[in-house]
């Protein structure tokens, strides 16, 4: 994450460095270290970044904007469509008016979609229960879906000046390391525990430049592979001075990642592809995509049974895998062409034929662009030899 480093705000609340809010009631003692967060915005202020489109403003709305985008999502990759939503949506109102479809579109290869069906439901909490300006307030900003306790400080600092701490994955790699914190971050007293740090460690002012140090410390020099010859609070690293660097944070414990297949049927007729609206929630919640099919289940019988479509023929396309936080996918993809005139027959309430282009750019997930672009390919070698099967779809006979 980068944010704006921007003079405070009128009037922000301060917390005294080396005060936590919960260290009263926690038996493990919190370092007070106030010379750490100075370092961080010294630093900051002279190497940190301080030239990305959601930086120089207090503008909460493109603040919270970049802050969903950029959780889990590196500067880079988020970029091009942060501009692309600030074009479409330049304020909350645009955004809640929108149409969830449109939202997801502009989202669709970003991945992670709750975070865009949540954008939306915030954007119309905001406009519905705070008058389309966004709270100044941590807790506030809190009870808005998709932003939990360190998005909702990160908002507070860089919009409102209010100090509050933020702990996302790469502030807790610096703390972990600074203070030599074992254990994964992950795991509820390990969170605890650098929560603690996090609060302890806050300034007593300059609360946006040691916020985006944190940020950019980081991103930049505080990585998997760390460059601590150039880092401002090296001096005082704990995991640096055990010459155990490398062992901080602790890694999750490892564990088997479940495998699932599925078959997947593409619906081609006349230059255009069927896709299905997938469930509100879940995997891909919201978005356009090719059915799924149990392994085992045959795609011509399915659609005969299910849909009432002949089929001039079948090929089965290369296995794409694709991989999610929690499990992994084995796509097979069936290239279906529906023989008969009546394929319109097949549109209900849940699907719907789009040409292959148009269907190309709808909120479809990445592996069925991937797939979209192979039957494109696939497609234009079809017409360029005469309307001929391919010899390999030929093998498979019709149906």
């Amino acid at each position: 994450m980068s944010k704006a480093v921007v003079p405070p705000a009128a009037g922000p609340r301060k917390r005294k460095a080396g005060v936590s809010a919960t260290s009263a009631t926690m038996a493990v003692p919190v370092p007070e270290d106030q010379s750490f967060a100075q370092r961080v915005i010294d630093w900051q202020r002279r190497h940190g970044r301080h030239d990305l489109p959601w930086q120089n403003t207090r503008d909460a709305y493109r603040i919270w904007l970049s802050e969903i985008m950029l959780q889990q999502t590196q500067v880079g990759t988020a970029l091009p469509y942060y501009l692309r939503f600030l074009d479409r949506f330049p304020d909350v109102a645009s955004l809640a008016a929108a149409d969830q479809d449109e939202v997801l579109q502009l989202w669709s290869g970003l991945g992670y979609y709750s975070r865009a069906r949540n954008l939306h439901k915030a954007a119309q909490q905001v406009v519905a229960e705070f008058k389309g300006r966004f709270p100044a307030d941590r807790i506030q900003l809190e009870s808005l879906p998709g932003v939990g306790r360190s998005t909702a400080a990160a908002i507070a600092a860089f919009a409102y000046g209010l100090c509050e701490a933020i702990l996302d994955g790469n502030v807790k790699r610096v703390l972990a390391r600074h203070y030599a914190v074992p254990g994964f971050p992950g795991d509820s007293k390990v969170a605890g525990r650098l929560w603690q740090i996090a609060e302890a460690a806050l300034p007593g002012e300059g609360i946006e430049a040691y916020t985006q140090g944190l940020m950019d410390l980081g991103a930049t020099l505080c990585t998997r592979t760390p460059e601590c010859g150039r880092c401002p609070v090296a001096p005082t690293c704990k995991a640096l001075e055990e010459n155990a660097v490398s062992d901080y944070p602790g890694a999750r414990a490892k564990r088997a990642v479940p495998r699932r297949e599925t078959t997947m049927p593409i619906l081609l007729h006349g230059g255009r592809v069927w896709l299905q609206a997938r469930p509100p929630s879940g995997i891909w919640g919201g978005l356009w995509a090719f059915p799924e099919l149990q392994p085992g289940i045959d795609a011509r019988d399915w659609c005969h049974s299910v849909l009432g479509l002949r089929l001039e023929g079948v090929q089965a396309l290369p296995l794409l895998r694709h991989g999610f936080t929690h499990f992994s996918l084995t796509i097979q993809p069936m290239l279906c062409r529906v023989a008969d005139q009546a394929a319109e027959g097949v549109r209900s309430a849940e699907g719907r034929w789009l040409p292959l282009a148009e269907a190309l750019n709808a909120a479809v997930p990445k592996p069925v662009r991937s797939l979209i672009e192979q039957v494109m390919s696939l497609e234009s070698e079809f017409l360029l030899d005469n309307n001929h099967w391919p010899d390999s779809m030929k093998k498979k006979g019709r149906s």
